[in-house]
Order: C-alpha cells, then sequence, then structure tokens
C-alpha cells in the first residue's frame, strides 16, 4: 500500500473518531468503530496505526499543525510586529481546534500520561516548530532551540485555560495570552540588555591577564 492511501485512511479514520471521543475517549474501542465506519479493514488499520490509538492522536495533532500552515500562509505578516505575529499564530492554532475542543482535551491528557510524555513532547515541538515556521522565524543557531522551548511553555499554558474558558469568545484565553506573550518579550529585552552589557566588557582571558598580585612575603 502506497503512502498516500495510508495518509488517506488515517484522514478518514481521524475524522470519523472525532464526534465520538467525547464519549469513548482516544480509545481502541472508538479506533475500531471509526474504521467500521469508514470501511477500512483490520489489516489497513494496523498498517495506519500500528501502535494503536496514540498513533491516531499523533496524526490529529499533525493534521491540525498542517492545517494551521496553510491557514497562516494566506495572512499578510508583514506589517506585524514578532509579538503580534507569535500571538496570532498561537491563536489561531488553538482556534482550530474549536470544533472538537473535548477531543483535543483529551487529546492533551492521553499526551500528559507518563507512558506517552515523549510522544507528547515530540507532538508539542511540532507544534511550536510549525507556529515559528509559519511566521517567518528562520533561525538555526541556538536561538531556534529557545524559541521553541519557551513558545512550549507559553502554548501548554494557554491551552490548558482555553480548554475550560466559557467566557465570551474565549476572551479569558487571549487575555492570558497576551500577558503570557508580554511575560516572554521582557525577558527577551532584559536578555539583550545583558548581551549588549556583555558585549562592552573585556573578555575574561584579558581580564585575568591584567591582573598583578604584590608578591607574598613571609
Amino acid at each position: 500500500m502506497d503512502s498516500k492511501r495510508i495518509t488517506q485512511i488515517k484522514d478518514d479514520i481521524v475524522e470519523k473518531m472525532l464526534p465520538n471521543v467525547p464519549f469513548d475517549g482516544w480509545s481502541s474501542r472508538a479506533l475500531n468503530d471509526a474504521a467500521k465506519e469508514a470501511d477500512v479493514d483490520p489489516s489497513e488499520l494496523r498498517l495506519a496505526f500500528p501502535a494503536g490509538e496514540i498513533d491516531a492522536v499523533v496524526h490529529y495533532s499533525k493534521r491540525l499543525d498542517e492545517a494551521f500552515l496553510r491557514r497562516i500562509a494566506d495572512v499578510n505578516l508583514a506589517d506585524m510586529r514578532v509579538r503580534e505575529r507569535v500571538t496570532f499564530a498561537v491563536r489561531t492554532r488553538i482556534e482550530l481546534m474549536g470544533e472538537h475542543r473535548e477531543a483535543a482535551r483529551r487529546a492533551a491528557a492521553l499526551f500528559a500520561l507518563p507512558f506517552y510524555a515523549a510522544i507528547g513532547t515530540q507532538a508539542l515541538f511540532r507544534t511550536v516548530d510549525a507556529i515559528w515556521h509559519g511566521i517567518g522565524d528562520t533561525s538555526t543557531d541556538f536561538n531556534f532551540y529557545t524559541k521553541r522551548a519557551i513558545l512550549a511553555g507559553v502554548y501548554g499554558s494557554v491551552l490548558l485555560i482555553w480548554f475550560d474558558d466559557r467566557t465570551e469568545g474565549h476572551q479569558k484565553t487571549w487575555e492570558f495570552l497576551d500577558r503570557r506573550i508580554a511575560d516572554v518579550m521582557q525577558i527577551e529585552k532584559v536578555k539583550a540588555q545583558v548581551r549588549n552589557i556583555g558585549d562592552r566588557l573585556p573578555s575574561p582571558a584579558s581580564l585575568l591577564g591584567a591582573l598583578r598580585y604584590p608578591a607574598r612575603r613571609f
């Protein structure tokens, strides 16, 4: 079976699963019921999701990342500051889950289990990497990792607020997102100031070389 066919099977099954996840969770039962509804036989199901339901959750997350990149590709970000781009991108990625918020909540809960923690971390990294890539980040140095690590913390905390937010238009979530981004930008400002100060200081080697201690008398 070619990769295109497998991807189509994955898409079909996840699409069939989503309405039932609030009732059955991301479970083997939900997976098998979705496969039957999508007319996928057991052998094809095993090829598509060899690890079972956790593979379905991973594919669900990847589908959202791909949908996010398609949506943001049509947006003019040139006139936005970095802070505005990041805020807009995080909000866009979260809003894509709005139709199936309970399914997203259960996916996050599954990723949080110790047994699936590594898989959940990989999924989170893919998401924040997609966000940075979507807003035009091209860093390849150490900033590549620090940006993604910081955004992972922001995204995860905002997501937790969103899951339980019942305010009109999820206003509580977006206000929290604004505060978190403001905090991060403040940290980046301090880091920049420290780097500027450091650039003006002599190197440790030259400083040590310039020190002259008086001879000790015994």
